[in-house]
């Protein structure tokens, strides 16, 4: 099944950075679940109000607008009968489908996932035996305590 975004999606998609963009729009074609782009850029006053809920542990997000104008960040969230539900097993597959994507465009290197803060995508990349659930799983044990993982988060690397 290929699947497309919708107007919201793509809405959010708008202020993203290209490379962001173009990972995006060719993954939600190749990915075998449905998922929605559910933010891009982001207001400095919705950053204050997600850091005070503890839904992000920064004010300085890369979906905040950057010297460039772009945001560069997006999170993408599985679209499941027909709401955003952030369930672990279909972000390990649209993880796995934005690393096959971003490898083939050469741009691996240049984006890291909130699941595995330490890498970027071409760290671990589409021919790695290992699967994205194990790849979390081998970033929580390089980094013990708390932490911030955060699988629908995509985001250019400076």
């Amino acid at each position: 099944m290929s699947y497309q975004f919708g107007t919201k999606s793509l809405l959010n998609l708008e202020g993203c950075h290209p490379v962001l963009r173009q990972v995006a729009m060719a993954s939600i074609a190749e990915s075998p679940v449905d998922f929605g782009i559910y933010e891009g850029v982001r207001s400095a006053e919705r950053q204050a109000e997600y850091l005070r809920r503890g839904v992000t542990k920064t004010k300085n997000s890369k979906h905040l607008k950057q010297p460039d104008g772009f945001s560069h960040a997006f999170d993408a969230v599985p679209w499941i009968a027909g709401s955003y539900r952030w369930e672990w097993e279909p972000i390990y597959q649209i993880a796995a489908t934005i690393d096959r994507v971003a490898t083939r465009l050469e741009v691996a290197g240049k984006i890291r996932w909130g699941g595995i803060w330490d890498r970027t995508l071409a760290d671990y990349g589409t021919g790695a035996s290992v699967s994205m659930k194990d790849a979390v799983a081998a970033y929580v044990k390089r980094h013990p305590g708390p932490d911030f993982i955060d699988g629908p988060h995509f985001e250019l690397v400076s």
